[in-house]
């Protein structure tokens, strides 16, 4: 006998005496009854009070059988050893095989050697040592041990088995293998009647789609719901699902998220965090909501998006997602490009993101504005821009005067992120304040046309071609017409334009700060006269 041997068989001793689970207690008596033996006599070679027992031998002790081929009977102290084609038959609930068992009448824990397996209704445990405490229905193996229940197959360094209420706690290298899938943990609980495991350290359950991780939570292994916590994530090639709390029916591939959710897709470059999230892998969509936040990174840059929800759509098979969709509240911010609304639609397939609803984008010291407007994406970088329907872009030419430019329909194009050309289609109009080099104001261009042709540098307006039907105006500083200086629909928005990547979360504008030697202007009383 080993020294783990002897210090489970003591952990075993000190438990049943520490909690009175004695013979007495249970009312039960210590006699050893043999029911049959073909020849039975006393050795004094092996001890005065023991007796060898040869050939079909049966042992009882209250309801329990003890089957074998021979065995050493003491008397005095109520113990036997077993040799060979070792049985134990408990009530015709459980049976225990081995090839070789020392069993103590007082304590009645059972010791058994070699190739024990364990029997009962519901499972096979396969071991090559057992000790099992006939008081406590415990039994528990120190060195590797495996379990087959129906088409499951458990297997770990340690464990134990409550015989009454079908539970198994292992330890150490523990594997559950299903049909589908297998797990591997640090510590599980495993109800064989419930087929279901309970999680109690770092645990990887690999599937055929995905991989499973939580350092605690359950898994109903019939019906393929896992309930996990601490760390909890699922991932597949593309994709991983993380949150503090995570539900997951492998059956119809739905998962439910809640606090801390993030999901990564690395083949776009995207993360999405918030709150809450969902997720139905067979019908391809997901979302999140509660300071939902997208990151779409690149090396250079990334963006940020805030909105009330966020909805992804991905490909049944591959995973690979498809569109991002935002509602309500929408707002992003990069460092060269900012934008808010009320939704948005950003398709992966051809790099397009699509704003609706009062729309503004910002970019450099343009404002951008129209019923929609459509952005494509190239190499991480902003090719081209459309503006539908009231398309208005706006730039600040001093503190009260404005550059402007309307049309029915916009397309700009970028270059390096930076706007270079505004084509205007349908009554384009421009009010543009022209200077010299040195900035000093030259006049006020006025100008109208059915179609326009813009070119920006270092998103100056350097020139401006007329297509058809042109109708300008230079007008020197003072003779600028009354209200002629803002076209109609006029808006300047910067207290609505986040600055930082915290300001997407701001949903009203920001109060504006007003220039230091205005805010400490004296405030002039009505009655105070002015020097």
């Amino acid at each position: 006998m080993n020294k783990l041997q002897k210090t489970f068989i003591l952990f075993f001793l000190v438990s049943t005496t520490f909690f009175g689970l004695n013979n007495n207690a249970f009312g039960q008596k210590t006699v050893i009854h043999i029911e049959k033996a073909r020849v039975a006599n006393y050795d004094k070679r092996l001890g005065a009070d023991v007796q060898r027992l040869i050939g079909n031998v049966v042992l009882r002790q209250d309801s329990t059988l003890f089957y074998c081929d021979s065995a050493y009977l003491n008397d005095r102290l109520k113990n036997f050893e077993a040799f060979s084609n070792v049985h134990i038959n408990f009530n015709d609930s459980l049976d225990i095989y081995s090839r070789r068992l020392k069993y103590e009448g007082e304590t009645r824990i059972a010791e058994l050697f070699d190739s024990v397996r364990m029997i009962d209704k519901t499972m096979l445990l396969e071991t090559n040592y057992l000790i099992y405490n006939r008081n406590t229905k415990m039994a528990s193996y120190p060195d590797k041990g495996t379990i087959t229940s129906q088409d499951k197959i458990l297997k770990s360094k340690k464990g134990y088995y409550q015989t009454d209420k079908k539970e198994f706690y292992f330890r150490e290298d523990v594997e559950l293998i299903s049909p589908d899938n297998t797990a591997y943990s640090d510590t599980l609980v495993y109800n064989t009647e419930l087929e279901t495991a309970w999680f109690h350290g770092p645990t990887v359950i690999r599937g055929k789609d995905n991989t499973i991780y939580c350092e605690y939570g359950w898994y109903d292994t019939k019906k393929d719901h896992a309930h996990l916590s601490r760390r909890a994530k699922i991932w597949s090639e593309e994709q991983m699902l993380e949150s503090d709390q995570l539900f997951y029916d492998r059956d119809i591939g739905f998962g439910d998220a809640k606090g801390n959710v993030l999901i990564s897709d690395t083949t776009n470059n995207m993360l999405i965090s918030g709150d809450v999230g969902k997720m139905w892998e067979l019908e391809g969509r997901s979302f999140v909501t509660g300071k939902a936040l997208a990151r779409n990174y690149d090396e250079k840059d990334t963006l940020f998006m805030h909105a009330d929800t966020l909805f992804l759509t991905f490909s049944k098979k591959e995973k690979q997602a498809h569109d991002l969709y935002a509602y309500k509240h929408v707002k992003f911010f990069r460092k060269d490009m900012q934008g808010k609304c009320d939704s948005l639609v950003y398709r992966m397939s051809d790099s397009a993101m699509r704003m609706y609803v009062e729309p503004v984008l910002w970019s450099e010291k343009n404002q951008l504005t129209a019923d929609s407007i459509m952005i494509a994406i190239s190499k991480n970088s902003v090719d081209s821009l459309v503006m539908y329907n009231t398309a208005f872009i706006v730039s600040h030419d001093s503190i009260e005067n404005y550059n402007q430019i309307k049309g029915k329909n916009m397309t700009g194009y970028f270059v390096k992120n930076e706007l270079k050309s505004i084509y205007v289609d349908g009554n384009a109009q421009t009010v543009y304040w022209v200077r010299e080099e040195d900035k000093t104001l030259i006049g006020t261009n006025l100008a109208q046309s059915s179609t326009m042709l813009i070119r920006l540098t270092e998103n100056e307006i350097e020139s401006i071609t007329y297509r058809s039907n042109p109708n300008e105006v230079m007008y020197p500083e003072k003779e600028l017409p009354k209200d002629s200086s803002r076209l109609k629909g006029f808006r300047w928005l910067s207290e609505w334009r986040p600055e930082s990547k915290a300001d997407i979360f701001v949903i009203g504008p920001k109060e504006i700060v007003k220039p230091l030697e205005e805010a400490q202007k004296p405030v002039m009383m009505e009655d105070e006269p002015e020097e």
